[in-house]
């Protein structure tokens, strides 16, 4: 097979970096193609895996609105000298314009139903729409739908192995006690009129007041007083991180999902919602959603709740609840990708 996956966030490099891998290892042939945003392409540095840039990051809507446009002209043009069987990419609206350009197959996974804009987008054209059990839409009959999340695509046991020497050259010790801390840039087109955190300061002295340490990690650059907050690892260990963590709390559902995989409770401080982030709350027990006007102060008494009475056994029997019904995402990715590419 040829195979191009388009690449706009960091998240997208984790869903599929394990199907590009067992793919070039089969002997097919892949391209990525990448709009830089945030850390995606030091993740794919990090991971080895080469890809083209097509267009830069932005951190306007309106700049997002022209760059996408540079992006897909790009992309097409990529696309018709490779000529690939599929094209694959997450809540992509490039991905079914190219494809039906030229005539071949668009792959989209999307876990994401507030996309409104996106989705719009790219769902009218794609071939295949691969979603999550747990996700509210129905789309037709182009969805396919499987019992996972995205996360679960890079977290799965089968997929994740710990390594605690991540944490030998930084001052961590994964066995004390910390919480992980996400900020996010709210610039994506579904994140526009969000927002979590309020006070910065507060929520630290909160978290601290615990006994615990806070590691920060933020998609926006934070004035110099938090750099000793800021995560000492690699952006591609921040797994690792969370696996560790006492708790994780924070704006971003990408990282609640996958601290909830991993069997690190979650709080989301977040107006946004989304069907994987009710599933995990409310089957699961391992996240804890909170919006409102107080949304800052009632995930703080939350967090604080947790950590003062933490118990790792709970945690590990959710996750475990958790494994036994879900499957190794990877493998729903592979199956998908086979299954429309031999339409051509």
């Amino acid at each position: 097979m040829r195979v191009a996956f388009t690449i706009q966030h960091p998240a997208h490099v984790h869903l599929f970096r394990n199907a590009i891998r067992e793919l070039v290892e089969s002997g097919d042939s892949v391209f990525v193609f990448v709009r830089e945003n945030d850390v995606a392409t030091d993740l794919l540095d990090g991971y080895g895996i080469e890809y083209n840039r097509l267009a830069s990051e932005t951190k306007s809507f309106a700049g997002l609105v022209l760059t996408q446009a540079l992006y897909e002209t790009r992309l097409l043009r990529n696309c018709r000298r490779i000529d690939p069987d599929v094209i694959v990419g997450m809540g992509e609206p490039g991905v079914s314009h190219v494809a039906t350009l030229l005539q071949t197959n668009g792959l989209i996974f999307t876990d994401t139903e507030n996309a409104t804009i996106q989705n719009m987008l790219a769902f009218p054209l794609a071939d295949r729409i691969c979603t999550p059990d747990c996700y509210w839409d129905n789309i037709g009959k182009k969805q396919w739908t499987y019992p996972g999340y995205h996360e679960l695509a890079y977290l799965h046991p089968d997929r994740f192995t710990p390594d605690p020497s991540v944490f030998d050259d930084t001052d961590v010790d994964p066995d004390d006690k910390y919480v992980v801390l996400r900020l996010v840039a709210w610039n994506a087109l579904h994140d526009v009129g969000s927002a979590g955190f309020s006070e910065l300061e507060a929520v630290i002295e909160q978290l601290e007041s615990t006994g615990t340490r806070v590691i920060i990690t933020s998609e926006s650059e934070l004035p110099d007083r938090f750099d000793d907050y800021l995560m000492p690892t690699a952006p591609e260990e921040i797994h690792q991180v969370l696996r560790d963590a006492d708790l994780f709390i924070g704006e971003s559902a990408t990282m609640a999902a996958e601290s909830a995989v991993l069997g690190t409770p979650a709080i989301f401080v977040s107006p946004i919602h989304l069907g994987y982030i009710d599933e995990l709350a409310d089957k699961y027990g391992l996240v804890f959603q909170f919006d409102g006007d107080d949304r800052q102060f009632r995930g703080l008494s939350k967090a604080v709740s947790i950590l003062d009475g933490y118990s790792a056994e709970t945690w590990r029997s959710r996750r475990d609840d958790l494994l036994e019904d879900k499957v190794d995402t990877t493998c729903a990715i592979l199956k998908q990708i086979r299954a429309v590419a031999s339409h051509n």
